[in-house]
């Protein structure tokens, strides 16, 4: 299988490229700025046209939309948020996602299973609202609604579309203190994934299987 990894120099992206290499599937890496990666910026149109150029009639099994931030951790209610902040957010988390969907569409439709993954969080859920992350809680609400809109439209092309909550990872963006490491999430990842059909297209699960609630 050929897969392809939006942001997959680090964190989550690195360990499923790690684990789908492994099991010998060719996978397709991008990053922004990155020698060892395929170059895209998915908030760019013109970056997008150029990864479409260049992998023309090369078919792509599984789209893994991972790329995202987490800018407003630790932000106060009181002076912080500011405008800027919510429109990179919503450009990588959101606009991100449907860019790189859109352009490499011709690409997934020479598959004979195509698979969209995007990586999204237990925070995009109604059910998980303790406050504050505001931008990011937002920002991934609104990628798992576009994630199951997309599945309503993809599924007579035979393409499925699945919504993933990774886990509470140490990374980064996770922290030291998260609950399991990317080789775990990554894992349950790759797992969900291969059971991703135009039956379960639009679900929204946990790393581990469980149905999510929106």
């Amino acid at each position: 299988m050929q897969i392809l990894i939006t942001g997959a120099n680090r964190g989550i992206g690195a360990a499923l490229d790690s684990a789908l290499t492994a099991r010998g599937d060719k996978v397709l890496g991008t990053a922004r700025n990155h020698p060892e990666y395929l170059p895209l910026e998915v908030t760019d149109p013109a970056s997008h046209r150029a990864l479409s150029a260049r992998l023309e009639g090369q078919p792509i099994d599984t789209l893994i939309c991972n790329a995202g931030v987490y800018l407003d951790k630790g932000e106060s209610l009181a002076d912080g948020y500011p405008p800027e902040m919510w429109a990179e957010s919503f450009a990588v988390n959101v606009t991100g996602v449907f860019l790189t969907v859109q352009s490499l569409l011709p690409n997934l439709q020479l598959s004979d299973m195509p698979r969209i993954a995007i990586i999204s969080s237990q925070m995009a859920s109604h059910t998980r609202a303790p406050g504050g992350s505001y931008i990011y809680r937002a920002s991934k609400a609104a990628a798992l609604n576009l994630g199951r809109n997309l599945a309503t439209d993809l599924k007579p092309l035979g393409i499925a579309v699945g919504i993933y909550h990774p886990g509470w990872v140490r990374t980064d963006m996770g922290g030291a203190s998260a609950e399991i490491d990317v080789e775990e999430a990554a894992r349950g990842l790759v797992d969900r994934i291969n059971a991703l059909s135009t039956e379960t297209t639009g679900c929204f699960e946990t790393w581990d299987g469980r149905a999510h609630p929106f």
